[in-house]
């Protein structure tokens, strides 16, 4: 057998054609990329460029970049960098590779951060990624985020255009367009021309999109607790992932995906819906002690699907803050993304409190605007406040007699709840006259606890000693971690909620004693006036543990609530109802022709009689 010799030739060769492939794809690419055929590009801050071209406003300090290669996808156009829009609201950073904004910055909005400004930054250091998945037509995956794009940036009538392009061919592309306005909401589409060619498209492909939320405002934990995904379904309702790490699959079609944070929040709209998605959301805080950057980790899987072979997705982004106003604006339905509550007490929020409070924030301050607005709630709901207490100061009057009803029959309860139901009917008085205005109250006052967490424009506005009326406002604060009372209460002391606790103790400690003498001792019921014992200092107790961590803003509305209820009390107690008045009144409504029966008092004496029949049945069997 003939001995192998060392070829010099191939090695010249082999060495050759590595030079080759190597000066390729190393080749210097100019920066401003390939001669472009519209005269109509212009710069990032709308000034018309010196010289047209197809990648204008890249980042001087870009890295060269060779031409990439993924399955057919070739763009020897394509260098790594950044291109920067903005307009008057927004300041975008869009990634060459992967074509993804790698930077969303608010110009009019600050972060909270103790000694310093910092504008908020809703995407940032890679904590947010846009990535389809492609399927080649030889079944292998590519990912769009390792690509590299071509940019070409142009102005069509008042909106900057960015296409970030990324080739297959010579005809054959995708491409993802961004266009910006004046506004917070800008275009985001893609398209896709010949890929049918390159792609599978037999069945949808995935666009995965993901956020890593950065905490923004001085209480995280009452900052995570109103962060949480939102999506609208096609019939127009309003829904939402869980707070806890939890992945939800969404069969319905989806318009819109919201990643919404207290007060700043990213949504992808899209014209076409959306079915089969899936969104995650994992809580990404663990102490709320320590000095947390990020606050949940969402994700949304969404199918997309081809249309003769083709992509062809209008959508939207809205980088901006979680503001009303801001929201139904664009006429979107988004602004449902704000929790103002199921039923009446939405309605409450939405055609009440919302364009009151709006109002009185235009023309004075936001501390003395909720002090307004609390006294204009409470004098609304004053007539309603005399009602109660005059249903207790007739029941009042009308207790000796109950008393002596029920030492009377004593060892028949039934016969003294007829006994009573006649005294009451014989007198005009209804007992539940004094529940009915409380329940009145109560949606407004469950719509308040739902109304100020969303009031955007709280935050950051100062009132006393109060920094920011959107979060809490301590007045000592401290670094250690104490078990249980960290916690629950926090590592602070804010003082509108001890202010408010004070109001309520002495609210119930004023109505405490009329509301238990009002209501008579039932036979097998709790003593009504020791629960009210309790109640006047549970009821303290939990306002201090639970709103030290709330906004200043929510607490200084319970604290006037609480304040100006004590004043109309008092003058209604004092000045208003005449006890010896209201007891001729009942004395006078006895020499009466009794009332026929309301539906209630009858079902109730249809179920007392039924009773007292069942019983006699019962006694004669044994």
């Amino acid at each position: 057998m003939e001995e192998k010799k060392f070829d010099f030739n191939t090695l010249i060769g082999f060495t050759l054609i590595f030079g080759i492939v190597m000066y390729m794809m190393y080749k210097p690419v100019d920066k401003q990329g390939v001669k472009a055929n519209n005269t109509n590009q212009v710069t990032a801050n709308n000034k018309p460029a010196t010289k047209p071209t197809a990648a204008a406003n890249l980042n001087a300090n870009q890295s060269q970049a060779a031409p990439v290669a993924f399955g057919n996808f070739v763009n020897t156009a394509a260098v790594a960098g950044f291109t920067t829009i903005e307009n008057e609201v927004l300041v975008l950073k869009i990634a060459n590779k992967g074509g993804y904004i790698a930077e969303a910055r608010l110009k009019k909005h600050e972060r909270f951060k103790k000694n310093s400004k910092q504008l908020i930054e809703l995407i940032k250091d890679n904590n947010s990624s846009l990535n389809l998945q492609l399927f080649t037509i030889d079944n292998r995956l590519l990912n769009t985020k390792d690509m590299l794009f071509e940019p070409i940036l142009t102005k069509i009538g008042n909106k900057q255009v960015l296409t970030m392009r990324l080739k297959s061919g010579a005809n054959e592309y995708l491409e993802y367009k961004y266009s910006v306005g004046a506004d917070y909401m800008i275009g985001f589409d893609i398209h896709s021309q010949g890929l049918i060619k390159t792609v599978n498209t037999a069945k949808p492909i995935n666009l995965e999109w993901n956020l890593k939320s950065f905490r923004n405002e001085k209480s995280v934990s009452y900052e995570n607790r109103y962060t949480e995904i939102y999506f609208e379904k096609e019939d127009e309702k309003i829904d939402y992932v869980g707070q806890s790490e939890i992945s939800e699959e969404t069969p319905e079609q989806l318009k819109f995906v919201a990643f919404k944070q207290h007060f700043f929040s990213t949504i992808l709209l899209t014209n076409t819906p959306i079915k089969n998605a899936t969104l995650t959301s994992k809580n990404l805080v663990q102490d709320i002690a320590k000095d947390t950057i990020f606050t949940k980790q969402f994700v949304a899987n969404l199918p997309l699907e081809f249309k003769n072979g083709e992509l062809n997705q209008e959508m939207q982004f809205y980088f901006g803050p979680t503001d009303y106003d801001t929201l139904s604006a664009y006429n979107k339905n988004i602004e449902k993304i704000i929790s103002l509550g199921w039923g009446i007490f939405g309605w409450i929020n939405r055609w009440l409190f919302i364009p009151i409070f709006g109002f009185l924030c235009g023309f004075i301050p936001y501390g003395i605007a909720i002090i307004v607005f609390t006294i204009l709630i409470k004098l609304a709901m004053s007539p309603i406040t005399y009602k109660a207490f005059l249903s207790q100061a007739k029941m009042k009057v009308l207790r000796p007699e109950i008393t002596e009803l029920g030492e009377k029959f004593s060892k028949d309860a039934m016969k003294k709840q007829q006994e009573t139901m006649k005294l009451y009917n014989k007198a005009g008085v209804n007992p539940m006259a004094g529940c009915i205005p409380a329940l009145i109250q109560m949606p407004f006052m469950i719509a308040s606890f739902q109304f100020f967490p969303g009031v955007f424009d709280l935050r950051q506005k100062s009132f006393l000693w109060a920094d920011d009326l959107s979060s809490f406002d301590a007045i000592f604060t401290w670094t250690q971690h104490i078990p249980i009372i960290s916690t629950l209460y926090g590592n602070h002391i804010a003082l509108f909620p001890i202010l408010a606790a004070i109001a309520i103790f002495f609210y119930m400690k004023m109505t405490s004693g009329d509301q238990a003498m009002a209501q008579p001792q039932q036979e097998g019921m709790p003593d009504m006036a020791a629960m009210m014992k309790i109640m006047i200092y549970v009821s303290p107790l939990m306002m201090l543990i639970f709103f030290n961590s709330y906004g200043a803003g929510l607490s200084l509305y319970n604290f006037m609530s609480n304040l100006i209820t004590i004043g109309i009390m008092f003058v209604i107690k004092n000045y208003v109802v005449d006890e010896k008045k209201i007891h001729a009144q009942i004395q006078e409504n006895k020499q009466k022709t009794p009332k026929p029966m309301n539906k209630f008092q009858r079902k109730m004496q249809e179920v007392m009689e039924q009773a007292e029949v069942q019983k006699a049945a019962q006694a004669k069997k044994k």
